[in-house]
């Protein structure tokens, strides 16, 4: 893995200022850690705090997804080493989980793969999909799929760090750097009654069994049901968790999901101060005044994501848009802990920008909040229309970031739909709460009922200028 330059210098800002005690005195801890002064100590956890947050979360969220005696129990639950599939065409009813998309169908399974290999096998289709593998740590380290792999059948032998053996004929070896994988796959659905047979009949096909059951009669085990994990909910787990609690956690998880090529100099530091793989972490012999510190830094860390997530600095929009989705290293963070860190926490699951790309904005060209008392129209030139290999969407959420109600039950609009387009091949969607008249009908939005709203632009597979940056979003302009 590269290392990735630093993408983003606002959210350094925001998320740095835990590690500066500038007005913490250099007097030793009273055991004299490692000979580190207060200020060191508390720089070093605050670090190692954001370092270990995306791994704590994956953790955690393992935990909850696969928390069932069976797939199909509980949404896309499904028990370790299994698939789990979401079949469900999503609609205002949908309140489990925010901004869901309503443009594919999610696969998913988390891996163990510190004792076994597994060999996930694909039917062959022609329809869109993408199985991206996060490792411990949230990265993408490989995403199988119509991009990368095409859409003939294959099959695939996943290996975790500690493997040693040999890949058999007619596999691909992916090598997964930790133990702990999620595969967040995505199959491109056009509708419920699609959903329910093509789609379907896509994501039966996905197989997973071990190495050693490849080729015979397979079933897979049933899962057990912890109990302890049912009151889980992972970014709040997270919030709540003693600082100790969150190091001795990190500790544990290190043991089976090594630290990535470039991370020497932080686990070097984190073991000034007794995080170590495997070893339980304990406030015991640090300071009053640095127990102090060290367990008010969860709740800065939380405080400076909301705050990211609240920001509305113009240097962080494109036309009103947000600016996050043009980061060149989202989905592969290289030692920007800082903004990996964010990611997980607005959105664990980040794809690799050549996959796709998700521009999102709460206001106006104008910058003003979007509001479903007013009429907006975007305006795509012929040039301007989202350039994509596979295909492109923009969808309504209400100010809970949920599909908005409305009474044709038209929740976004893409290129897979039936739009008109202007007699300069230019395009425009009305997103208003009014059905616009029948001219305008095909290419209508509804906004929510009431109250503020915002848009997200879903990029499948974008094109060469999305990534280079010379496609920009449109703005979303408010009709007088």
């Amino acid at each position: 893995m590269k290392k990735l330059i630093i993408t983003s210098s606002l959210l350094l800002g925001l998320l740095l200022p835990i590690t500066s005690c500038n007005n913490v005195k250099k007097n030793k801890a009273e055991n004299d850690i490692s000979g580190l002064s207060d200020e060191e100590i508390v720089d070093i956890a605050s670090k190692a705090y954001v370092y270990g947050y995306p791994l704590i979360l994956m953790d955690l969220t393992r935990k909850v997804g696969t928390n069932v005696e069976a797939p199909g129990i509980k949404q896309s639950s499904a028990p370790i080493n299994q698939f789990g599939h979401y079949r469900e065409f999503p609609d205002h009813n949908l309140t489990d989980v925010v901004k869901p998309n309503v443009d594919t169908y999610y696969s998913t399974v988390f891996f163990d793969l510190s004792e076994e290999a597994f060999v996930l096998s694909v039917p062959a289709t022609e329809r869109y999909y993408l199985l991206p593998m996060l490792d411990a740590y949230t990265n993408v380290f490989e995403s199988p799929g119509t991009r990368t792999t095409g859409t003939a059948a294959q099959d695939f032998l996943i290996t975790g760090p500690f493997w040693e053996g040999e890949v058999p004929e007619g596999m691909t070896q992916i090598k997964a750097p930790t133990s702990l994988v999620w595969l967040l796959g995505r199959t491109q659905v056009n509708s419920k009654k699609d959903g329910a047979t093509v789609v379907k009949a896509i994501q039966d096909g996905y197989k997973i069994v071990p190495l050693n059951s490849f080729g015979k009669a397979y079933i897979a085990p049933k899962g057990v049901v912890n109990e302890a994990y049912k009151s889980i909910v992972p970014v709040k787990t997270i919030e709540a968790m003693p600082i100790s609690t969150f190091f001795s956690e990190l500790a544990m998880l290190l043991v089976k999901n090594p630290p990535l090529q470039g991370d020497e100099s932080i686990i070097n530091d984190m073991a000034k101060i007794g995080i170590i793989a495997g070893k339980p972490f304990s406030l015991d012999g640090f300071s009053d005044a640095v127990k102090a510190k060290l367990e008010a830094i969860p709740n800065a860390v939380d405080k400076n994501f909301k705050n990211l997530i609240a920001s509305k600095d113009p240097s962080t929009l494109i036309n009103g848009w947000g600016k996050t989705y043009q980061a060149t290293n989202m989905g592969n963070y290289g030692t920007d802990y800082n903004f990996r860190a964010l990611v997980a926490y607005v959105g664990l699951g980040a794809n690799l920008p050549q996959d796709a790309v998700y521009p999102n904005t709460a206001l106006d060209g104008d910058g003003n909040l979007l509001d479903s008392d007013s009429k907006y129209v975007v305006h795509f030139e012929k040039d301007q229309i989202p350039p994509v290999n596979a295909f492109w969407s923009l969808t309504v959420y209400n100010n809970q970031n949920f599909l908005a109600e409305n009474s044709i039950n038209r929740f976004a609009l893409g290129d897979r739909d039936k739009l008109a387009y202007n007699a300069d091949s230019s395009l425009d969607i009305y997103v208003q709460r009014e059905n616009p008249g029948k001219a305008k009908y095909s290419n209508w939005l509804p906004a929510p009922a009431e109250g503020n709203f915002e848009l997200t632009l879903r990029l499948y597979w974008p094109k060469e200028e999305v990534l280079n940056k010379t496609w920009l979003p449109v703005p979303v302009k408010k009709v007088e």
